[in-house]
C-alpha cells in the first residue's frame, strides 16, 4: 500500500473532515435542481442567520405574476442590464473589474443577478476572492438550470430590503404600505436603487442622492422593453 494512502486511511478524523467539506461544496449544486420546483420557496443564508440569532424576519413569498412589472424592470436596469443576454456572469464586466483591481483602482461590485442569487442562497457577505471564486460556478450553474423567470422570482423573494425585511412583498408593505403588485414606477425605482445597501439606503425615506439615482433608473426602466423580453415573452 502506498505510504500516502495508508497515512490517509489511518486518520478517520481527517477523512470525515474531507468528506464533510466535499458534501458542503456539492450540496448547493443539488439544491439548485431542487429549486426548479415552483412550490419550493428557498431561504437565504442571511435569513438563516437571523433565525439562528433569534431575530426573526419578515418574508412573504409571491410569484412573479404578483409583482409589478415596473419593479422587475427597475431592478434589472439597476442591478443587471444584460440579465437576459448573459449566461450567469457578465464576463466583459468581470474582466474590467479584475483589471481595475490589479491597478489598485476603486471597483464596482460587478455582480449579476445570478451571482447575487447564488451568493444570497449559498454563500456569505464579504469582498473576498475565495467567495467570488465559489460564486462564479454557482452563478453559471444557476443560470443554466433555472429559467430566467424562475431565477428572477427567487432573487426578488430572498433579496434583503432592510433589517429583517426579505423579499419584494415584505419590502413593498414595509416601505410603502402597498402589495408588490401595486408598486408605482417611482416606488419601484427607489426599491431597486436601495438594493446595494438596503440598511443605509431606505427606500421609504430616501435622501436627495437616492431620489436622484431613482430618477435615472426610472427613466431607464421606461425604455427597457428589449432588455426584459426573457421575463415577459
Amino acid at each position: 500500500m502506498p505510504v500516502r494512502r495508508q497515512w490517509f486511511e489511518n486518520r478517520p478524523v481527517l477523512k470525515r473532515i474531507v468528506f464533510g467539506l466535499l458534501a458542503v461544496l456539492i450540496l448547493p449544486y443539488l439544491l439548485i435542481f431542487l429549486y426548479l420546483l415552483p412550490f419550493i420557496h428557498p431561504v437565504s443564508t442571511l435569513m438563516l442567520r437571523d433565525l439562528v440569532l433569534l431575530r426573526g424576519y419578515d418574508r412573504r413569498w409571491v410569484s412573479l405574476d404578483e409583482v409589478s412589472p415596473v419593479l422587475v424592470q427597475s431592478v434589472m436596469m439597476s442591478e443587471d442590464g444584460q440579465y437576459c443576454f448573459h449566461g450567469g456572469v457578465d464576463w466583459a464586466e468581470m474582466r474590467m473589474l479584475v483589471e481595475d483591481t490589479l491597478k489598485g483602482q476603486a471597483t464596482r461590485g460587478g455582480s449579476t443577478i445570478p451571482m447575487q442569487t447564488a451568493k444570497n442562497l449559498f454563500l456569505w457577505n464579504s469582498r473576498s476572492f475565495v467567495r467570488k471564486a465559489m460564486e462564479l460556478p454557482l452563478a453559471v450553474t444557476t443560470d443554466f438550470v433555472l429559467s430566467k423567470r424562475r431565477l428572477m422570482e427567487i432573487y426578488l423573494n430572498i433579496a434583503e430590503w432592510g433589517p429583517g425585511i426579505y423579499g419584494i412583498e415584505a419590502a413593498a408593505q414595509h416601505h410603502f404600505k402597498v402589495p408588490a403588485a401595486k408598486l408605482t414606477r417611482r416606488q419601484a425605482s427607489l426599491l431597486a436603487v436601495s438594493l446595494p445597501n438596503p440598511i443605509d439606503r431606505k427606500a421609504g425615506k430616501p435622501g436627495r442622492g437616492l431620489r436622484r439615482l431613482a430618477g435615472v433608473i426610472e427613466r431607464r426602466a421606461q425604455g427597457s422593453g428589449d432588455y426584459v423580453k426573457c421575463i415577459y415573452e
